[in-house]
């Protein structure tokens, strides 16, 4: 087993909005988060962990109005216009991360497969329980590999955001990527995750499922022909 998936991520236009979306939609409200001053973002986060997917959360990511602007692109896309345009309307999920322990060596695998996971960067963000460290892969483009089905790679220094976090009735069941190279499935060996082709019918490269007081619901990821 060399990776698990970790979190996943919603982009919004703001913390606000992104909040007010999550009681509309899932009829809970994210919790704990804080900023990143490496990439100029911020974020809530809660925990959905479940037997199947232990240590997993929902992060709701948006860049951060009071930050100066990093040199460089932001991670998951946040960036690029198209995205920006659709956060705008609502908040979306566009991204699933995936943690393990052999970051350098899955990087390099996955490059091996013709994919570009990006390179690992440090960064660190202060809780109310002292600093999260941790290594993340982040493309130069900013950009996710495979229309975001490809996860992030991320490698946690000491303890990890769900020791925490308190439990939530938001659950994850279940989640779909769909169109990834078999070689990639075969370097991460997500035990957890349903992969498919792209499906005519829905050609979003991930699709998460979750209980939650509002009932089950499940959303799609954006992608950029949305």
């Amino acid at each position: 087993m060399n990776a698990r998936i970790d979190h996943l991520v919603i982009a919004a236009d703001s913390l606000e909005q992104g909040a007010a979306w999550c009681e509309a939609t899932f009829g809970v409200q994210p919790s704990g988060g804080g900023k990143h001053a490496l990439m100029g973002t911020h974020n809530r986060v809660m925990n959905i962990s479940t037997v199947r997917f232990p240590q997993c959360y929902i992060e709701i990511i948006a860049i951060d109005p009071e930050a100066p602007a990093p040199g460089w692109p932001r991670w998951f896309g946040l960036d690029q216009p198209a995205l920006r345009e659709a956060v705008r309307e609502l908040p979306r999920l566009v991204h699933a991360v995936a943690r393990t322990d052999m970051i350098e060596m899955l990087r390099q695998s996955l490059a091996n497969c013709a994919l570009d996971p990006g390179l690992p960067l440090a960064v660190q963000r202060d809780t109310a329980y002292g600093l999260l460290k941790w290594r993340i892969t982040v493309r130069d483009d900013g950009r996710t590999e495979c229309a975001g089905a490809l996860p992030t790679l991320i490698e946690w220094a000491g303890a990890h955001p769900c020791a925490h976090l308190p439990k939530t009735p938001l659950t994850l069941q279940e989640l779909v990527l769909r169109g990834l190279p078999q070689e990639a499935l075969d370097v991460l060996k997500l035990p957890e995750v349903l992969a498919t082709p792209v499906e005519p019918a829905n050609p979003a490269p991930l699709s998460a499922t979750l209980n939650s007081p509002r009932g089950t619901v499940m959303i799609d990821a954006w992608h950029a022909e949305d």
